[in-house]
């Protein structure tokens, strides 16, 4: 979601926010902003509608210099893209700039117009800056405003503040929305993600839920949500220092795409040996944990669910386990039955998704026996407040539309079924080896997956003028459908659906004509002859298809059908291997349509409000 940047330094730190919030683009944004206070107390500010690139070209024509500043790239809540509902917001002396939702934000702006303030934006984060206004006349410090503030708050916030009148410190609030502070020699910096600051340190403080900190040149001073002072450790990033670097590729999303032979190789690397998966590489306890489980509970949202999805059918064909998965932001929000020793597990690339969180922390209430979280980003929240961490090192992901994250959590999630089949005695050694040597060729196979790369580029025209698509997949392909329709309505905007093919005779078929291409996730499996029953519905009925094939299915091009033949891998990480043509099909067909692959509209990355 929105990006925060913030320094406080000897040096000018305008260009340092610059590139903080530029590192922050892939999370998407429709406005940005910086607020810079120098030696004499003159606080500039200056806000753009649009690409960063946008506010940089401000900056340089009006010469903003400062030591101390904080920055913002804007993801729209409450009220339009604009540049006055940009961020820094500020109330006289005050600014601010923040992510989240205040929920009672319609409360405090009646009080705060009664005490005579004024509201110039439509955002709720304007309220804020004007209740630190009213708390700072009759406090000592910018930091008793502060903390006297967030107890009026209710829902989520990373917040920083910053005073004119105190240029030396920054105040930073954490309630819901991540926030990092990045630690320098005679410097110090935040921002809501780690990436901002690696071009200027690799030392940082990950504030808890609740915390209140006080930053200054040479002081990190935190508060717990109680008042008192308390120690957060330092920890030191090892994250890419050029992940924010496309190389020869033409997109971020391409270059993932591309990265994921290498992504897979991380994940499983050290978690097992030739034949088997090592449990303990999972996380501490993971042995006697998975030994009680009776029931795996997924929560995710988006491109996780989908992971999350597909694991559900390994689950409980392979591990012999039951398997629920729901969205996270239908499971927080209704009544549910918690059965007898059910591991929670959640699944996101961020760590940070508002409604998975609230899940889990709504879990952990309601008597599940662990929690467990399949992440990419070490510190994160999810990460730290979850019994067991099975992170997917799968690198820095930049493009909105999720690929390597989504191939990586398969990845573990497929580790974790043989780790509980393990403990559970479903699985033996010669599945245990089968599923182990499958996960060692897929790097190879998606390699050979990727070749595919110009006939796809080429059947991607086919696409141009179409409005419409239409997956389907059978057994744990049709979550695979899914994602593949996800992709395309997310990076090219043309509408998208997925159905289980056996599903086509209980209502889609009535889409079906010559203007509705069907694209078909078809591997060699025991439902294939089951499959072509359903392409011949769809060919009986003139609509245009579109077969991704194992290349021994038995499928042949003709004029109402193209086949796309991918090689034969094992049927277990099939659904992985099939994931990496629909990711290039949906890449192609956005290239032409002329979206912004990396950046499309109204999404962001880091989805951390509800």
């Amino acid at each position: 979601m929105c990006g925060i940047v913030g320094a406080v330094a000897q040096r000018d730190v305008a260009e340092i926010l610059v590139e903080g919030l530029r590192r922050l683009e892939y999370r998407g944004y429709d406005s940005s902003g910086v607020a810079v206070i120098d030696n004499d107390h003159n606080m500039k500010r200056v806000r753009r509608l649009g690409k960063v690139q946008e506010l940089a070209d401000a900056l340089e024509i009006e010469q903003v210099q400062g030591g101390t500043g904080i920055a913002h790239t804007r993801w729209a809540t409450h009220g339009e893209p604009s540049e006055i509902n940009a961020h820094p917001h500020v109330s006289e002396d005050i600014a601010i700039v923040h992510n989240g939702i205040i929920e009672n934000h319609h409360v405090l702006r009646e009080l705060l117009r009664e005490r005579g303030y004024t509201f110039t934006s439509q955002t709720d984060t304007e309220v804020i800056a004007h209740l630190v206004n009213w708390e700072r006349r009759s406090t000592d410090t910018l930091l008793q405003a502060v903390q006297n503030t967030v107890k009026q708050l209710e829902g989520a916030y990373g917040a920083v503040v910053v005073d004119r009148n105190e240029p030396e410190r920054l105040i930073v609030a954490r309630s819901g929305s991540p926030i990092v502070i990045g630690l320098g020699v005679g410097e110090n910096f935040l921002a809501s993600d780690q990436l901002a600051l690696l071009n200027v340190t690799r030392r940082f403080i990950y504030l808890e839920e609740g915390d209140v900190a006080e930053v200054t040149r040479r002081e990190v001073n935190v508060f717990a949500d109680n008042g008192e002072p308390v120690i957060r450790s330092v920890v030191e990033s090892n994250a890419e220092h050029d992940a924010g670097d496309k190389g020869e590729f033409r997109h971020f999303m391409q270059k993932e795409v591309y990265e994921q032979p290498t992504a897979i190789k991380n994940t499983i690397e050290g978690r097992v040996t030739h034949d088997s998966v090592i449990t303990d590489s999972i996380g501490v306890h993971a042995s006697e944990i998975l030994e009680k489980v009776e029931h795996i509970q997924l929560v995710a949202c988006g491109t996780s669910y989908n992971a999350a999805m597909v694991s559900r059918y390994w689950f409980e064909a392979i591990a012999g386990v039951s398997c629920s998965v729901e969205i996270a932001s239908e499971f927080r929000y209704r009544k549910f039955v918690t059965r007898p020793n059910s591991l929670l597990v959640t699944l996101s690339q961020s760590g940070e998704t508002a409604d998975t969180l609230a899940a889990l922390r709504l879990a952990k209430e309601k008597g599940y026996m662990s929690a467990m979280t399949i992440c990419n980003v070490a510190g994160s929240s999810l990460v730290r407040e979850s019994d067991i961490a099975f992170m997917t090192r799968a690198g820095t992901e930049i493009g909105v539309a999720s690929t390597k994250a989504f191939t990586t959590q398969l990845a573990a999630l497929l580790m974790m079924v043989v780790a509980v089949g393990k403990q559970k005695g479903t699985v033996d050694q010669a599945k245990e080896k089968e599923i182990v040597q499958a996960l060692h060729a897929l790097p190879e196979q998606i390699e050979a997956a990727l070749k595919t790369e110009k006939e796809i580029e080429a059947l991607a025209e086919d696409f141009a003028d179409k409005h419409h698509t239409l997956f389907l997949g059978r057994g744990e392909f049709y979550p695979i459908a899914v994602e593949a329709s996800l992709k395309l309505k997310e990076i090219s905007y043309i509408h998208a659906e997925a159905y289980a093919a056996g599903e086509l005779k209980h209502g889609p078929l009535a889409l079906i004509d010559a203007d509705m291409p069907v694209v078909v996730v078809a591997p060699n499996n025991e439902l294939l002859e089951k499959l072509k029953s359903n392409i011949e519905e769809v060919r009986a009925r003139g609509g245009l298809l579109y077969v991704f094939a194992d290349e021994n299915a038995g499928f042949v091009s003709d004029e109402t059908m193209t086949v796309i033949k991918m090689p034969h891998v094992n049927e277990i990480t099939a659904p992985i291997f099939f994931t990496i043509p629909m990711q290039l099909l949906s890449y192609y067909v956005a290239l032409i349509k002329g979206t912004d692959v990396d950046q499309p509209r109204n999404l962001a990355k880091a989805v951390t409000v509800e």
